[in-house]
C-alpha cells in the first residue's frame, strides 16, 4: 500500500523485511521469494530506479524459471517484467 501512496521508502522497508523473513524459512527457489523480489523491483521502478529494478525483476525471473512450468503465466508475466 506505501507504494500506491508514493510513499516508496517505507515501502521497500517493509518489503525487505518480508524477504529476509522469507530467505531465513523457504529454499531459495522458492516461488514466495520471487513475489518478493518482483514487489521491490516493482518499488525501485515507482521510484524511477530502473536499473535496481531490474536487477530485482531478475532475480524474480531466475526463480520463476525454476519453481515454475515453462508455460505457466506467471513465468510469462516474469518475461514481461524484463
Amino acid at each position: 500500500m506505501y507504494d500506491n501512496m508514493g510513499e516508496y521508502s517505507k515501502a521497500l522497508e517493509f518489503q525487505e523485511k518480508s524477504l529476509e523473513i522469507k530467505k531465513q524459512n523457504l529454499p531459495p527457489d522458492h516461488i514466495d521469494l520471487a513475489s518478493s523480489y518482483h514487489g521491490i523491483g516493482g518499488i525501485y521502478s515507482g521510484r524511477g530506479e530502473y536499473a535496481k529494478a531490474l536487477e530485482f525483476y531478475e532475480r524474480s525471473h531466475e526463480i520463476c524459471k525454476v519453481a515454475l512450468s515453462p508455460n505457466h503465466p506467471n513465468l510469462a508475466t516474469s518475461y514481461n517484467n524484463i
